[in-house]
């Protein structure tokens, strides 16, 4: 049985109906992004939140973590890295079940809430899941190995992307892509442009992901 360490902040009415599941980018830990909870919990009062580390020390930062190797930081080959990608999404899928039956909810009632290579993770196994999710937020990514979505796809939840536009490290081009390659297999797929933004969540992207989440729990 898969197991990933993770923290959680649980939900504001003491009565969970929903999870939010923060996938934290390279070099990272789950803590990053559960510090966002308290902006989303007045929102979203009947939903828990959960942050996983990822299953590997990151090699550019050991204080830090990585759900798959980056071969131009690294210097990894593309052969590790995508082995990588399919262990730990295998990992991650398995610590998933166990946390949504764990938290008495459902798939139908999870969102996956990612930032850059979280981002990556989060699209990657989330559109391979049997049981279909509440939606997916991603921050800052990419879609990894575009070219096994139709095959190995196994459900639509829909997807809001989020980008912003001098974003240094994942360069804003790709979002267009991703939401291009994504509409191309059925997918539902929302976007927001942050202004002014780098490599990070501004608030106004903050903002629009609040309101895709309450649309996808709530409706």
């Amino acid at each position: 049985m898969a197991t990933l360490n993770s923290n959680h902040v649980n939900a504001l009415s003491g009565s969970t109906n929903s999870l939010v599941v923060f996938v934290h980018g390279y070099g990272a830990d789950g803590s990053d992004l559960l510090s966002l909870a308290p902006s989303l919990a007045s929102v979203l009062p009947d939903t828990k939140f959960v942050a996983p580390n990822a299953p590997h020390r990151c090699t550019a930062n050991p204080m830090g973590f990585e759900w798959f190797p980056i071969p131009w930081i690294d210097r990894s080959s593309e052969a590790r890295s995508l082995r990588g990608l399919y262990r730990s999404a295998d990992i991650f899928g398995e610590w998933l079940d166990q946390i949504i039956e764990g938290s008495g909810v459902t798939p139908e009632c999870t969102v996956l809430f990612g930032f850059s290579q979280g981002t990556m993770m989060s699209l990657h196994h989330g559109l391979r899941r049997e049981a279909t999710l509440a939606g997916i937020v991603g921050f800052s990514g990419r879609l990894m190995v575009p070219e096994t979505l139709q095959s190995e796809k196994r459900s639509k939840p829909p997807i809001l992307l989020v980008h912003g536009d001098i974003d240094t490290v994942v360069p804003p081009s790709e979002m267009p892509v991703v939401q291009q390659a994504l509409s191309d297999a059925g997918l539902d797929v929302d976007t927001h442009v942050s202004r002014g933004m780098g490599h990070g969540i501004a608030p106004d992207g903050l903002g629009r992901a609040v309101q895709f989440i309450k649309s996808c729990l709530i409706g």
